[in-house]
């Protein structure tokens, strides 16, 4: 091992830090695990008068220690590597929870604010139940006194009121959440929860049932 690389395996500190110097290790043990087997040629040529057999040897020696050295250094730096990915990991849950944690306060705070919204249109819906009583009750008063033409289009109003643009829904939502938003749209939108069905004997397509009129929701009769 060089001396380059026994100061970058010294100041590794990360995951990533040891396994690029084990990447490197590893590029030194395959050229000395090349060089072996030269020198291991060279000792057998060397058996059979071809050059200094103990020389050869001297030299087969040290790079067997040479490879036993990095193969060991491999494993400790291996081992510090796995040590210091679990030390990673550790803080990356503990900050994902440090982050969890704050979503979740938040999470709160708009839950306290979807419900002082939703008291306020139950509030105003309440508001808008008495007027809508009251305007048929005086749509009725009308009708006797033949002065049709001084009726209120409840449902015209009402359609006029909650006209405009809408927000879309985002596309991944959960089903709970998918549920409440149709609920609230409904809210909004012609033939939902405050338009119903026209009432039996209302007209449909400008042919008037045999039914009774009933009265619908919101004091409006068909």
């Amino acid at each position: 091992m060089t001396s380059l690389h026994a100061e970058i395996l010294g100041r590794a500190r990360t995951a990533a830090e040891f396994a690029a110097v084990i990447a490197m290790l590893d590029t030194d043990l395959n050229d000395a695990l090349h060089c072996r087997a030269e020198l291991a040629q060279a000792e057998d040529r060397a058996v059979f008068g071809d050059g200094d057999l103990a020389a050869a040897r001297a030299a087969l020696d040290d790079c067997n220690e040479q490879i036993g050295l990095l193969e060991k250094i491999i494993v400790a730096a291996g081992k510090c590597r796995a040590e210091a990915a679990r030390s990673e990991a550790r803080a990356d849950i503990s900050a994902l929870g440090d982050e969890i944690k704050a979503k979740a306060a938040t999470l709160g705070e708009r839950w306290r604010s979807a419900r002082r919204l939703v008291e306020l249109l139950r509030q105003e819906l309440f508001e808008a139940d008495a007027l809508a009583r009251t305007i048929a009750t005086a749509n009725g008063l009308f009708d006797a006194a033949g002065v049709a033409e001084l009726k209120i289009n409840l449902i015209t109003t009402r359609r006029a009121a909650m006209a405009g643009p809408r927000a879309a829904a985002p596309a991944r939502l959960s089903r709970p959440a998918l549920q409440a938003d149709r609920l609230l749209v409904s809210f909004l939108t012609p033939g939902g929860v405050l338009d119903p069905r026209p009432a039996l004997g209302a007209p449909v397509d400008g042919v008037k049932s045999k039914f009774i009129p009933a009265t619908t929701s919101f004091g409006e009769r068909g």
